[in-house]
């Protein structure tokens, strides 16, 4: 996709090196190999990605910051969470609308498990269907508002794995700028051109279209339904728009939005009064709003019975283990019957939104659903207050170079059904005192320097 040239590992070790007041590392000679029957074990250690994490790792111990991701919980993470024996606020749970743990989800996985077992053991084509499959199914069907749909075992996998199979050389790609890695790296297999348009950019992709369309089989245009890092939406309208007007394919990443969009949380379509059957493609994850794990892709019969069978990343994988596609299905089940959870999950995403905003900080594009950022700016900055946060008891993990630029490093507040007026509170209140005296404190290369 059409993007600045990425730095290489040598050079972003380099940057870090001269921000640490280090020079360059000498550049490597290449190895001439092993001598003939010489035995041979390469060291990893050697690489200049490798060497990046050691001296971040170094750096974290010099200022005392502690690694802020892979923290290990003790249980069940929801709105509050056990880190090290402690009770913590939990804003960095993808479950928004409190159903993992949910009896009736725990009671259908061990159902699953005392009649299928833990796994299907080989893919669905070798192995056969399992009727919890075609449960899960037909609930995702129904919860996307279109004639089919098809689970993978993997999310991610679902994106690189379908568009990586139905786009070509010959085909385009025109995503939003900030759209997920998973559709990035399904762009990337595919061979096909690709555009990247600034976010949310209505002209943007209709001047990638105008440009390019003629020149390609098949197009494309690929958007999320609630964006992860901004937590803003996409106009679907416009999009069914441009995709009508350049017959193109138009498909919809709701890993975000289930849950999370809409009276009943189906997604952005209900949303924005938007008919599903307008868009051709259809994705979601189980993961997060479905407790379980997984993806999937909706849309019509045809398209998913051209997956179902051509698809690699299921066709070639194993099936979703039972009790995984068991909670899934009852997940939609109490989401659909219980739709007060939607409606608490978004009173809570405004109050965070209004709260932050009241007291200065800086939430960018969001509309406040279940993703609200706090943009602080500087990555090392973020991870200190991060940091912060963690001693005053609120678990809030921070997005930084590169999953974001540089200047964009955030918190990411990812808020459910379950947060209380009181948490919500108390954490604004403590990011609005932190924030400060991290902005006005020394500088992180001070802090490493020991001034």
């Amino acid at each position: 996709m059409t993007r600045p040239r990425s730095s290489t590992p040598q050079e972003t070790l380099d940057k870090v090196r001269q921000a640490l007041g280090q020079s360059p590392a000498p550049q490597a000679k290449p190895s001439t190999g092993p001598a003939p029957g010489e035995r041979h074990e390469f060291d990893f250690t050697t690489l200049p990605e490798y060497e990046i994490l050691k001296i971040w790792k170094a750096v974290g111990d010099i200022t005392k910051i502690g690694n802020p991701f892979y923290r290990l919980h003790d249980g069940r993470a929801g709105a509050t969470t056990s880190i090290d024996g402690r009770t913590i606020v939990n804003f960095s749970s993808y479950d928004y609308l409190g159903l993992n743990g949910h009896p009736d989800v725990v009671a259908a996985a061990k159902m699953a498990i005392d009649r299928f077992g833990t796994s299907v053991s080989a893919s669905r084509l070798s192995a056969g269907e399992r009727q919890v499959h075609r449960d899960l199914e037909s609930a995702l069907a129904r919860l996307s508002g279109t004639e089919d749909a098809i689970a993978f075992v993997s999310g991610h996998a679902t994106n690189v794995s379908v568009i990586g199979q139905l786009l070509g050389p010959e085909d385009l790609i025109v995503a939003d700028a900030v759209i997920h890695n998973s559709i990035v790296e399904g762009a990337k297999l595919s061979g096909a051109k690709r555009i990247l348009c600034p976010h949310n950019d209505l002209d943007a992709f209709e001047r990638a279209l105008r440009l390019n369309r003629a020149r390609y089989r098949r197009t494309l245009i690929v958007v999320e339904g609630l964006y992860g890092m901004d937590g803003d939406v996409p106009d679907l309208a416009g999009l069914i728009k441009l995709k009508r007007r350049y017959n193109a394919w138009l498909m919809v990443d709701e890993a975000h939005a289930t849950g999370a969009l809409g009276r009943t949380g189906r997604g952005v379509a209900e949303e924005q009064g938007i008919d599903p059957a307008e868009v051709e493609i259809w994705m979601g994850t189980l993961s997060k709003t479905l407790a379980a794990a997984g993806g999937y892709i909706a849309g019509s019969r045809a398209l998913i019975e051209l997956i179902r069978y051509t698809s690699p990343g299921f066709v070639y994988s194993v099936g979703l283990a039972p009790p995984l596609a068991a909670a899934a299905a009852a997940a939609v089940d109490v989401m659909m019957r219980e739709p007060w959870r939607a409606t608490a999950l978004r009173r809570n995403g405004q109050a965070l939104l209004e709260k932050a905003m009241a007291r200065g900080l800086n939430t960018g594009l969001s509309i406040g659903a279940s993703v609200v950022p706090v943009i602080v700016g500087s990555s090392p900055q973020t991870v200190m207050l991060s940091e912060r946060l963690l001693e005053r008891g609120f678990n809030v993990v921070p997005a930084v170079f590169p999953g974001v630029a540089e200047n964009q490093a955030r918190l990411r507040f990812f808020v459910t059904s379950q947060h209380t007026p009181e948490q919500i509170d108390s954490v604004i209140d403590a990011v609005a005192e932190e924030l400060p005296r991290l902005l006005s404190g020394s500088s992180f290369v001070s802090a490493i320097a020991g001034r």
